[in-house]
């Protein structure tokens, strides 16, 4: 199952996007997956800085239209990155950075996959589903009543299908409209090319 982007509205300068909520009430029942490439190590980052974080968070949503912790003040993002709740697990690949899954469990309703992905130039190497496992066993090691996850039709194509495959079920979808960040300046306009930019034939939106 995909959910392929609605076009872009160059009148408006709008993208439409399509939002899929997914949960898991019971632990993965596969067994654990063998590690893709020698070297792989995963550490929960202790008092990550800001600098850091939004490097790490840059670098990896840049591709896929990540911008809701662009938005958000220093202060703000720094109180959810420094909270305990919030393990922010970082995959290394011979001690380089390959990318991270973040687990928020300040929620009552369970614990929330709020962030997953790879640095581009490890993606299609078979390190997205064994870091996803990795989270899991983590996030039920602390037996929450379920863990939650969304994806998006801006995400990777395969997204969706890794998460069903782990067990994740649809609970719903929501379509949204939302400003072009390529437009405003709040990502560059060369992000994420397999989007088209929402915007008029002159290349002006509006």
């Amino acid at each position: 199952m995909t959910h392929p982007t609605p076009p872009p509205d160059p009148a408006t300068g709008k993208l439409g996007v399509i939002v899929t909520y997914l949960e898991m009430t019971v632990p993965p029942v596969q067994a654990p997956r063998a590690p893709p490439l020698p070297g792989l190590s995963v550490v929960r980052a202790e008092h990550p800085s800001l600098g850091w974080y939004r490097y790490l968070y840059d670098s990896i949503g840049e591709a896929w239209l990540w911008i809701d912790r662009r938005r958000i003040d220093q202060q703000e993002l720094q109180a959810i990155i420094q909270d305990r709740r919030v393990d922010i697990l970082t995959l290394t690949v011979a001690d380089r950075l390959a990318g991270f899954a973040e687990l928020d469990r300040r929620g009552r309703q369970g614990i929330k996959l709020a962030y997953f992905g790879l640095l581009p130039g490890y993606i299609g190497r078979g390190l997205g589903p064994w870091l996803l496992d990795y989270a899991l066993a983590e996030a039920w090691r602390h037996q929450p009543p379920r863990v939650l996850v969304n994806t998006c039709s801006f995400d990777h194509p395969a997204a969706l299908a890794l998460y069903r495959s782990r067990g994740f079920a649809v609970v719903r979808r929501v379509c949204r409209t939302i400003d072009d960040p390529r437009l405003s300046g709040l990502l560059p306009r060369s992000a994420a090319p397999q989007i088209p930019l929402a915007e008029g034939p002159a290349g002006l939106s509006g």
